[in-house]
């Protein structure tokens, strides 16, 4: 079975963004500037070659996630090349309710496909075919509902050394997880790698 991988930036107090959307606290905010240091690039960009599919929120699909990263694999001297070509090149899928093909986005629809039907069903069909793992990549309320229902297998939790105080969580509940590995980072990120302890009721 293929696992379904949870890679997502957190405040250290468990928010993926302040209430407004802001995520200027983070350390590096999928900006032109990396700030991160080179071994968590390294070990970002190792997460998503191991997976040949990505799934998108609704959100992330109308905010331009593809046009960025088109955009970036463009320019084969960037540090962020092989992910970007990689999430170029990667069968996406965007889970939605409201959008259709005849819909632009930016960046388009090319290798990229919409699935409007029963969430649980869908993502357990594709965990079930041949190939790498799946990669997911917020919002808030899609990877919630995805948590919600049992579908992720593993976390990946890049926690940046920054309180808010408040602002938009993943975990809507008590979600008992079981800690993996805890890495620290130079540049004052730790990436903590959970899987689910037990079935949550």
């Amino acid at each position: 079975m293929r696992k379904l991988k949870l890679e997502i930036q957190t405040s250290i107090d468990g928010y993926i963004a302040q209430k407004d959307g802001d995520t200027s606290w983070m350390l590096w905010n999928w900006g032109p500037e990396w700030a991160w240091d080179e071994a968590l690039q390294a070990f970002h960009t190792k997460l998503i070659l191991s997976s040949d599919c990505i799934l998108l929120s609704r959100q992330m699909a109308e905010e331009g996630f593809k046009a960025h990263w088109q955009s970036i694999a463009e320019n084969k001297v960037s540090t962020q090349y092989a992910f970007a070509k990689h999430v170029r090149d990667t069968h996406t899928i965007v889970f939605t309710t409201t959008l259709n093909k005849t819909i632009p986005i930016p960046g388009g629809w090319s290798n990229t496909d919409i699935v409007k039907k029963d969430i649980v069903k869908e993502i357990n069909v594709l965990k079930a075919q041949k190939g790498k793992d799946i990669i997911v990549f917020g919002g808030a309320t899609f990877v919630s509902s995805l948590i919600e229902n049992n579908l992720i297998d593993e976390y990946y939790l890049f926690v940046n050394p920054t309180a808010i105080g408040k602002g938009k969580p993943i975990f809507k509940g008590s979600t008992p997880l079981a800690l993996m590995d805890a890495k620290k980072f130079e540049c004052g990120v730790t990436v903590l790698k959970y899987k689910p302890l037990k079935t949550k009721k």
